[in-house]
């Protein structure tokens, strides 16, 4: 039988969502928590990493068990074994055929960032900090460039693995909310640092200090090296992955009928 869970974590005290062997992951205290719950070794998939200190609103995973569970207990049984930073959102049976990876249409990530002279207190674990003031409304004019089926290369980490460079960004956007500034960005996939690299880019457009055509004239020229600095990772959460509506997940995962 094939299970789809939603997870949510704080990827804080993690050195990321893959399984590591010189230090915690989410995935390996996702993976005992369900084989305790199963009474046998379980492994998951997930729809997509996220790096160390990057947190997830919903991310999805699937595995596969021939434990007689209902949903319920899946979740709550999970969620017990979790530690406070991780926990079980929902579950759902699957055809055997669901892959959370290959049947994802989207993935969604959300960038915040605190724009006030004070670093953050409370937030500190979930927003970047810019003491300097930003003009959100220049670094969503500049960010507009990105969507589309393009060349990512120049926002693309060293360490990236991914066999070529081109995603399809379906929708970006910047715009502040009181002290915040959010950077909210989809695409058909990411490639590693992806995300954090466009935001350590359009942060230096915010500040002033770049053109908002800028954004375009890096894209054009595939040079990492060009670009501006990786973003902290601290106001990085993945939003989760969306999927066609026949898969029947809940609506915060799926693709608009």
């Amino acid at each position: 039988m094939r299970i789809a869970l939603g997870i949510e974590y704080d990827g804080t005290d993690f050195l990321g969502w893959q399984r590591l062997a010189h230090g915690p992951s989410v995935q390996a205290e996702v993976e005992a928590a369900l084989s305790f719950v199963a009474d046998h070794p379980v492994a998951v998939t997930c729809a997509g990493r996220t790096d160390a200190g990057v947190h997830a609103r919903c991310q999805v995973v699937h595995f596969d068990s021939d434990a007689e569970r209902d949903d319920r207990a899946w979740v709550l049984g999970a969620t017990t074994q979790l530690p406070r930073a991780i926990a079980v959102l929902w579950a759902r049976q699957m055809p055997d055929d669901f892959h959370a990876r290959f049947a994802a249409r989207a993935r969604r990530y959300r960038y915040a960032i605190l724009n006030r002279a004070v670093r953050p207190a409370l937030d500190a674990r979930y927003v970047a900090w810019e003491r300097r003031p930003l003009d959100a409304d220049a670094m969503h004019a500049a960010a507009q460039c990105l969507v589309g089926e393009q060349d990512f290369s120049s926002f693309r980490a060293v360490s990236c693995q991914a066999a070529h460079a081109r995603r399809s960004v379906h929708a970006v956007s910047v715009r502040r909310d009181g002290e915040h500034v959010i950077l909210e960005i989809e695409a058909n996939a990411f490639l590693h640092h992806m995300v954090r690299n466009i935001a350590g880019s359009l942060l230096e457009v915010g500040r002033g200090e770049r053109p908002r055509g800028w954004i375009a004239e890096l894209l054009a020229a595939r040079d990492r090296e060009l670009a501006g600095v990786t973003a902290m990772p601290q106001g990085l959460t993945f939003v989760g992955p969306r999927y066609p509506p026949q898969w029947g997940l809940p609506p915060g995962v799926t693709l608009p009928a």
